[in-house]
């Protein structure tokens, strides 16, 4: 059996951090351990302690599975980053101090985040794991996680719980608080989960609540790094290079963009020499990345995976496809407002390019999960400013069909498949074996759906059009007389 790495004296010094790791404490705690943070955040406060220093590094938390923790605390946190482009590059990434799953017994990581060392406690948890209520801005109390976490406020185990906890002993300390830092594709997120988190704490001591509210900093931000699943590959290669194996090895592209808004009241590391943009226009940066990028990525996801196509490149390499992915990016750019010092245009021939990356194995199938978390932001949020601009929403509405035709079930041309969502079992019996038309009238009425969005007849009417073709050929016969349309 290979060696497992655990030090960096077995990593050759080509491949190690530019810094001793050892000399940095830790700054952040960090709740979602997945393969994002590892490639997004983790590996820019790599370059930012390298650059100017400071005890920023990183505890890692795992809220659900301990197979994250299992992975790197035998690595003492260390792992490979390889990135895959025109040409392969790799690094060995020390800013991860060590990882903890919090499922069992969250003590000690509510002790780490309650530790006055502790300046920012950041999150990538996916949308549906906040509860958030978008309509009310502020928590869902029938989510799991906050439910539970209601009923048992000392003992919490999902993120809202976590946060008021942590942010209640550092103030019964007299701790200043730390920033909450989101790093999920929420529109406005640091807003939303501000106001969920105040309304949970509400509803435990309303002293706390409004403490949180005078106190805590929750700066919005963007986030952009596309980041596949590891597979065996990954690993293989980490460990031909290594000479060890390395169990928590990930892969990504070169590309990445993190824009946050300036609000760390006991500081931050020197992101901005990982080239991270700090501004107080957060929120146009956001849509554009959600509309263009996460929006034309949920359409090619949907469509790319009933018509046959693994991949995001396999998508890219269907001419067809590759058309309505073009006119998706091209739509939601006319939808957004001017960005100072960015041109829509460019950014779409950039997404195009990454979308190709034939070294990057991003499977459609992945993409397509959590669907009702992700289109209210993705396509949903662009239809009004679309409406206002008497612009065309064909691409919008096939995005629509396609996430609606996923949800039906349907195996006229493709094996069953599992339908990955938290509303799973709603969404099911509201489309499974049923016409486009009921499915279309179903969701419209959902409760997940805006008022403005739901009430647009003209809208829903195309939808249920190229549904009803979705549900009746198979989706390779439809993509084309989209795409010659």
């Amino acid at each position: 059996m290979t060696m497992r790495l655990t030090s960096l004296d077995q990593v050759p010094q080509s491949l190690r951090p530019a810094y001793n790791p050892s000399a940095h404490g830790v700054g952040i705690v960090h709740i979602g351990l997945g393969a994002f943070h590892k490639a997004h955040q983790a590996a820019l406060t790599e370059l930012a302690i390298a650059a100017s220093g400071g005890d920023w590094r990183i505890l890692g938390v795992s809220l659900r599975s301990p197979k994250a923790a299992d992975e790197l605390a035998p690595q003492h946190g260390l792992y490979t980053l390889i990135e895959r482009g025109a040409s392969t590059s790799a690094r060995v990434i020390g800013s991860i101090s060590g990882a903890i799953c919090s499922a069992e017994d969250p003590a000690l990581a509510l002790d780490a985040m309650a530790n006055p060392a502790t300046k920012i406690v950041s999150i990538t948890v996916t949308e549906k794991a906040y509860g958030l209520d978008r309509a009310s801005g502020g928590c869902d109390r029938n989510h799991p996680a906050v439910a539970a976490d209601l009923k048992s406020p000392h003992k919490p185990h999902g993120v809202l719980g976590m946060l008021v906890r942590a942010l209640d002993m550092r103030r019964q300390a007299g701790i200043s608080p730390f920033t909450v830092l989101c790093c999920d594709n929420l529109p406005d997120n640091g807003h939303l989960l501000r106001g969920a988190t105040i309304d949970f704490a509400n509803d435990i001591n309303t002293e706390l609540a409004g403490w949180i509210a005078e106190n805590v900093s929750f700066p919005s931000t963007m986030v952009d790094r596309i980041t596949p699943a590891a597979t065996a590959k990954t690993l293989a290669d980490a460990e031909a290079l290594l000479g060890v194996a390395d169990l928590a090895a990930i892969e990504t592209e070169p590309f990445y963009q993190w824009v946050i808004a300036d609000n760390f009241p006991l500081g931050r590391p020197k992101w901005e020499a990982a080239g991270v943009i700090f501004t107080d226009n957060v929120a146009a940066f956001e849509a554009m990345k959600l509309r263009m990028l996460n929006g034309s990525h949920s359409m090619l996801a949907y469509a790319g995976f009933h018509a046959g196509r693994t991949y995001v490149r396999d998508v890219m390499a269907d001419r067809a496809l590759a058309k309505l992915v073009r006119r998706h990016l091209d739509t939601a750019a006319a939808t957004l407002p001017p960005i100072e010092g960015i041109d829509t245009g460019n950014y779409a021939d950039a997404l195009i390019k990454r979308f190709r990356n034939p070294e990057i194995a991003h499977q459609t199938f992945q993409i397509a999960m959590d669907g009702s978390e992700k289109l209210p932001q993705r396509i949903f949020s662009a239809l009004a400013d679309a409406r206002s601009r008497e612009i065309e929403t064909r691409a919008f509405a096939f995005a629509t069909a396609a996430w609606l035709r996923h949800i039906s079930g349907s195996t006229h041309d493709c094996e069953s498949y599992e339908l990955r969502d938290p509303r799973a079992a709603e969404l099911s019996e509201m489309a499974r074996g049923k016409g486009a038309g009921e499915i279309v009238a179903n969701i419209r009425k959902s409760g997940f759906i805006s008022e403005t969005v739901a009430t647009d007849d003209a809208f829903w009417a195309e939808v249920t059009e190229i549904l009803a073709s979705m549900l009746a050929e198979p989706m390779t016969a439809v993509i084309e007389a989209e795409a010659a349309r």
